[in-house]
């Protein structure tokens, strides 16, 4: 399956908004050597579509997963328990930190299982539940 993928440089940590188009193995590549470098951000989308798009930033082990069903609707992935509701973490998105509470805040491990099932499933609402915002 092709994905069509853009996300921090590594080299600047900057986002670098060039699209790119693989299979997973090219996303998995780039999101390891962020992950090498303790945060970053990305978005992705099937190749044969603009929307759905899911977006992951990350900083250490925590991680967050926005889905734009379409230029104007944008939903936050509720967390998955690993950090506490009332706690906030900094989480990268795009070029600048925003803060998260512990509620929208994933494990960075289960955040990319649920990158890769969206590309390998094409069903982003079967991720887990969504909060619009």
């Amino acid at each position: 399956m092709n994905v069509v993928w853009a996300t921090t440089s590594p080299e600047s940590g900057r986002f670098s908004a060039v699209e790119r188009r693989s299979d997973i193995s090219g996303l998995w590549v780039r999101f390891s050597q962020l992950r090498a470098h303790g945060h970053g951000y990305l978005e992705v989308r099937l190749a044969d579509s603009d929307y759905p798009l899911l977006t992951l930033g990350f900083r250490g082990d925590h991680a967050v997963v926005h889905r734009f069903s379409d230029a104007e609707k944008v939903s936050l992935l509720m967390g998955d328990g690993t950090t506490p509701s009332d706690a906030v973490v900094d989480i990268p998105n795009v070029d600048d930190l925003a803060e998260f509470t512990g509620d929208f805040v994933l494990n960075i491990d289960r955040a990319w299982a649920l990158v890769r099932n969206f590309i390998q499933a094409e069903a982003p609402n079967d991720l887990g539940q969504w909060c619009a915002l």
